[in-house]
């Protein structure tokens, strides 16, 4: 078996943001990185939309970014820190829209490792160097400079090691021009780790350090080193120079405090959250921070955002002169996600790179200086003892005031569970995901397609039948009429602040219309049947009428020209001369069968025509015939095609063509019978090569050229609307996520640049699509708690969810501690207690308590149908649905709960089966009982009419009783904790926690479950899923995916032997089960799989396994079919390696092996970054595989349109 391996959607988590000036404009721009995936991020000033420009997949864990700038220089570079063992420059490229790879050095072993350098990353702020450290001992610093021809030089790595030293947070320290100076927040662990008794560790001192790069010596030395409190945790720099004073904020445990050298010590307590049940004994932390910069009244300030574990923000600000501080000054600003980065631009908008759950773009409203808000000045806390206690400080959180949301980019992370099914009958299955954590999770509705927002729909009187926009002069940046034809009538709307009806434009009325154009300078063209009216902008009309007893059926326009078919096969062909004049052809063209659609290209830049027209006809060809002047409507090449087409469409597309500059010319062709055909229009010879091939619908296809994102793009219309448009030079065919559309054509006015003006109906439509390159568009409902597993009730098509939180209360434990609080004298302020959980998080408790419920969903109106909260610090862990043969096989919901868990170490004081009965329709859950057991039942499935549960490392079969579940068989022969099951016959597939999978099978006659076959390879499983009754996929928690086969032979003689005797009385081999599986396939994907399901994704399309990642991804791993396939690919991803290695240095190979070597999978994502090389490379690779680009492009696209999207 060999496999293909996808990636649908990417990673939507964000481990590190940065800000910086990359493209070397004053545009600022923000890099992101998804763990192992690189993205340039554009907010628009105007608009505050987050735009994608650059994503580059790195083949690598990305651990810290750094944006640095040489002094005078006005662009910055990315410094990047991986599990490569490299340190990396990158440059952002905005012409090839590329990142290039400036330097790369090694500096020790590829992996994240303890004392290999790459957690930690710290420039200087006048861009001379750079730190990179490790999480122990190792540091190395990096002098970087100009060679005479101005580009970016870097030194020899210098080092700062010290051994058995802990490094906690590390900055570059803004000292102006003097010797860059780097801070370290370190733990020296030597003499803990030499005392036995303990109380080295409870006398070890953290430390703050200096180390100072001296420019002169080209050494680095530890300049000063003070002791911290202990608690502390982060480093955040103060604005030295002529901007402040220098030095770091040491974020410790409820307090801030400011140190340099030489400086006082000044500390602010962080206010917390006025919360009667918030327990003072915990510590509060700051999470993240940022400093912004800014100019008033001529004077350089600034002032520090900083984040708290709880989300909220707090501003602090520094009261300084000459260099010495005064008293610092902290107060609330506003609550928001937790974040992993944020970015404050100049334009006056907060990036919020949130840890998990969507990501936020912010606009400042305010900044903070309410008078009425209470802040804490770091002069009321001086103390003689400097070590003392802070005194805790309160506030009283409260709704967005100083930010308001702008923007929203979508993340699935944290990724729980999946299901993959088409519940509304679409082409295309959907996948129904639980996502996110605690307050802000959702059960979400993935369906492929863009996502389209409707901006405005009205009626119109009659059915129309097309509909076009139109400019009055060539240079206008918008469009001015709005034209709809109907059976036997013309409507012209006028657009402006309001669309309206306009009758003085020119065009007649009384007729439908076949195609209208904005021609030369200021005049306009309209076709109708019985000729073409060539509309002056004086209103004067030149008007052409058809031969007597001939109507036009057909036509295409561009600015320049207007080609018409008439009835009988006849092709006449007109031109704008210099004067404005519209002149016909002397000769007419005679086509040998009847035309059934016309497409002229655009104008290209500089020229006087487009060079091509292409006709299409019903006896199922395509023609290109010329347009040159010297060889006019002659035929230059023509391709058969699989049916009548019905529309026709020349386009640019900006791809990754032969030419950057210009991208390639396709011809698509729609037919009559569904079928999307795009083909390579050679811009010289005009000869079709090059056809893919797309099933889009069951009606005919009708094609129109539109503008998206400032590219051409073809909006094809079947039975629903599709997109050809490109992102990043790859061509996309995506559908929309929107209603059945009968014609189309681009839309621009002030309010809507790029928009599509459509009809559906007797409707008008106007709507925009936006997130082009998604695969997916997402409807949500918000959840209470995390969610952790569902399940789907056939007959009523509604989800169970089942979430469970840790460490907070449940609704009844929440009201008898505020009962508890009021009786001891607290006053409760409803404000505090009814503040909404959304947005401000769950009240946190003490570990081992839970808050837990079971919910019933409508996955069509994303309705919460109900709610059902466990009681007595219960939770949901497994859930399932289960027809019981007793019950005439009727569907009970069976939900495994634990009772005050405790996660380190794992315990319980017991666990519970409940089970409840689907009334009113599958709409209501009713409680039939509940039944004790000794562990927490992590995995449930229906058996033969009865449950299967895995309670711990038992594993045991219930059958439904009146007043409780009945044991009826029982096995502990799995070493830890059973947390998947799968069964097909008498076969059981255990999924181990840490012991990888183990084959059992049931004897009915003995009432026994026997485990006959187990892994070689300790394995901790998160998900899995059989493949056919001997073979299992599964994923584990360090990012593996793996495929085991029972083998045949093993297989067979367990299925044969009726009692079980032989496997119960065979030998176990070394400390396991009696047979081991075979190892069929082993993948590094980079992300920890939550589920794995055997699934078609397209209409007709093969069975392939889907998975989804923790941090959000989507992929899929293709079956090949035959072993030419298989060497085709694998010579591919050879040369990939080789040509186009990782951007951040690792080796492809060893990445995909990250703990155990590759085996039969092939990596597509490598392999479709082939059409992103240059063309010089692509024609060498190309000639190694003995085939040509096209064959190979087209060999990379099939493998993905056939069986995925």
């Amino acid at each position: 078996m060999f496999l293909y391996n996808l990636t649908l959607n990417p990673s939507n988590a964000i481990n590190q943001a940065i800000i910086g000036n990359f493209s070397g404009t004053k545009l600022q721009e923000i890099i992101v990185a998804r763990h192992t995936r690189l993205e340039l991020l554009r907010p628009e000033s105007m608009t505050g939309k987050v735009h994608l420009v650059l994503a580059h997949e790195t083949f690598g864990i990305v651990r810290s970014l750094s944006p640095f700038r040489l002094t005078g220089g006005s662009k910055d570079y990315v410094v990047v820190g991986s599990d490569s063992g490299r340190i990396v420059i990158l440059e952002y490229n905005p012409t090839k829209n590329t990142f290039d790879k400036v330097h790369q050095e090694t500096y020790g072993k590829s992996g994240v490792r303890r004392i290999v350098p790459g957690q930690y990353l710290a420039t200087d702020p006048k861009g001379r160097a750079v730190m990179i450290g490790a999480v122990e001992k190792q540091k190395l610093v990096y002098i970087l400079n100009r060679d005479s021809s101005a580009r970016l030089t870097i030194s020899s790595p210098l080092e700062a090691h010290k051994s058995h030293t802990l490094v906690h947070s590390c900055v570059g320290l803004d000292v102006g021009f003097e010797n860059p100076v780097f801070a370290c927040l370190e733990v020296d662990y030597s003499e803990a780790d030499n005392d036995a008794t303990g109380e080295g560790f409870q006398n070890t001192e953290k430390m703050l350090t200096y180390y100072e790069l001296d420019l002169g010596l080209n050494h680095v030395v530890r300049k000063w080193s003070d002791p911290v409190d202990p608690r502390a945790n982060l480093l955040i720099p103060v604005p030295g120079g002529t901007d402040g004073p220098s030095g770091v904020f040491v974020c410790t445990e409820n307090f801030i405090s400011y140190r340099h050298q030489d400086a006082a010590e000044h500390r602010v307590p962080i206010p917390r959250r006025a919360q009667p049940l918030e327990d003072s004994s915990r510590g509060l932390l700051i999470s993240t921070g940022v400093v912004h910069k800014m100019k008033i009244h001529k004077q350089n300030q600034f002032f520090f955002l900083l984040q708290s574990e709880e989300g909220d923000i707090y501003k602090v600000t520094m009261d300084h002169e000459n260099g010495k501080v005064k008293e610092l000054t902290i107060k609330y600003f506003d609550t928001l996600p937790v974040a992993a980065g944020l970015c404050i631009l100049k334009s006056g908008f907060l990036f919020v790179a949130s840890e998990f759950g969507n990501h936020y773009l912010y606009s400042f409203e305010h900044l903070g200086d309410d008078p009425d808000d209470p802040e804490y000045n770091s002069s009321d806390f001086m103390q003689e003892d400097g070590d003392g206690e802070l005194p805790l400080v309160y506030f009283k959180p409260r709704p967005l005031k100083n930010l308001a949301p702008v923007d929203e980019m979508e993340s699935l992370a944290p990724f729980m569970d999946s299901k993959i099914i088409n519940l509304t009958d679409d082409d295309t299955p959907q996948i129904y995901a639980l996502c996110g954590k605690g307050s802000r999770s959702s059960f979400r509705v993935l369906k492929h397609g863009l996502q389209v927002t409707e901006l405005a729909v009205s009626d119109l009187p009659g059915s129309p039948s097309a509909v076009w926009t139109t400019k009055l002069k060539a240079d206008d940046s918008n469009d001015a009429y709005i034209v709809v034809s109907f059976v036997n009538a013309t409507l012209v709307l006028s657009i402006g602040e309001t669309v309206e009806e306009v009758s003085d434009t020119g065009f007649l009325g009384t007729s439908p219309t076949l195609a209208v154009e904005q021609l030369g300078d200021d005049a306009l063209i309209q076709v109708y049947p019985n000729g073409i009216r060539h509309i002056r902008a004086d209103r004067r009309v030149n008007e052409w009428k058809t031969p007597g007893g001939k109507n036009i059926i057909h036509a295409a326009t561009n600015h320049r020209q207007v080609i018409i078919a008439l009835t009988g096969g006849e092709l006449v062909y007109f031109e704008l001369d210099n004067a404005g004049q519209l002149n016909e052809h002397q000769e007419r063209k005679e086509m040998s069968a009847n035309i059934t659609a016309l497409s002229l290209g655009e104008v290209p830049e500089g020229r006087q025509r487009s060079k091509f027209l292409a006709v299409g006809c019903d006896d199922d060809t395509v023609r290109i015939l010329s347009l040159d002047p010297d060889s006019c409507l002659d035929s230059l090449s023509m391709q058969a095609v699989q049916g009548s087409p019905s529309s026709l469409c020349i386009v640019e597309m900006m791809d990754s063509g032969t030419d950057k500059l210009h991208g390639t010319l396709y011809l698509n062709i729609g037919l009559t019978n569904g079928v999307l055909l795009r083909t390579v229009l050679d811009e010289v010879t005009g000869q079709l090569s090059d056809t893919r091939t797309r099933f889009i619908g069951s009606k005919a296809v009708k094609l129109f050229r539109v503008k998206v994102a400032g590219n051409k793009a073809v909006l094809a219309l079947s039975t629903r609307p599709w997109l050809s448009y490109t992102v990043q030079a790859r061509l996309y065919l995506t559908p929309l996520s929107y209603d059945m559309v009968e014609y189309g054509s681009g839309f621009s006015s002030e309010q809507v640049p790029e928009g599509i003006v459509a009809i559906a109906g007797n409707t008008l439509r106007i709507f925009i699509i936006e997130k082009l390159g998604t695969v997916f568009n997402q409807s949500a409902l918000l959840l209470k708690y995390t969610p952790r597993h569902f399940a789907l009730h056939q007959q009523s098509k509604n989800f169970v969810v089942i979430e469970s939180e840790h460490n907070t209360f449940s609704p009844e434990a929440k009201r008898k501690a505020y009962e508890v609080k009021a009786e001891e004298g607290f006053e409760i302020d409803d404000d505090i207690v009814n503040l909404p959980e959304a947005e401000f998080g769950l009240v946190r408790a003490e570990p081992g308590k839970w808050a837990s419920l079971i919910r019933l969903i409508n996955p069509f109106s994303l309705e919460s149908l109900q709610a059902i909260e466990l009681e007595d610090n219960e939770a949901a862990f497994s859930v399932a649905i289960v027809s019981f043969l007793a019950m005439q096989n009727e569907p009970f919901l069976v939900v495994g709960t634990g009772k005050d868990v405790n996660l380190a170490p794992r315990t319980c004081s017991s666990g519970f089966i409940h089970v409840y009965r689907f009334v009113e329709e599958g709409t209501k859950l009713e409680l039939y009982h509940k039944t004790q057991v000794d562990d927490v039942p992590l995995a449930l499935l229906g058996f033969q009419g009865r449950l299967l549960a895995g309670v711990g490392k038992a594993l045991r079969i219930y059958d439904l009783g009146k007043r409780k579940l009945l044991r009826k068989c029982e096995s502990k022969s799995v070493p830890n904790c059973i947390v998947s099951l799968h069964t097909q016959g008498d076969r059981i597939i255990i999924g181990d926690i840490q012991e990888s999978i183990h084959y059992a099978t049931y004897k009915y006659r003995d009432n026994r479950i026997l485990v006959f076959a187990d892994d070689t390879q300790p394995r901790w499983l998160t998900t899995s899923v059989m493949i056919d009754y001997d073979t299992v996929a599964g994923g584990d928690k360090f990012g593996n995916f793996f495929i085991d086969r029972l083998p045949t032979a093993t297989s067979e003689e367990v299925d044969e032997d009726p009692t079980g005797n032989r496997i119960l009385y065979e030998k176990g081999y070394l400390q396991g089960a009696p047979h081991r599986v075979q190892y069929i396939a082993h993948y590094y994907v980079g992300d920890i799989m939550t589920s794995l399901h055997r699934s078609t994704l397209v209409s007709g399309g093969r069975e392939i396994l889907v998975y989804t990642g923790f941090l959000g991804s989507i992929g899929v791993f293709i079956p090949f079919i035959t072993k030419e396939d298989v060497d085709f690919f694998q010579t591919l991803e050879m040369h990939m390696r080789s040509e186009t290695p990782p951007l951040t240095g690792r080796d492809h190979l060893s990445y995909r092996s990250y703990y155990t070597p590759v085996k039969s999978v092939v990596d597509g994502d490598l392999c479709e970054m082939y059409v992103l090389l240059p063309a010089e490379k692509k024609r060498m690779i190309a000639e190694e595989l003995d085939r040509t680009v096209q064959e190979v492009t087209k060999k990379i696209e099939d493998m993905r349109v056939r069986a995925a999207f």
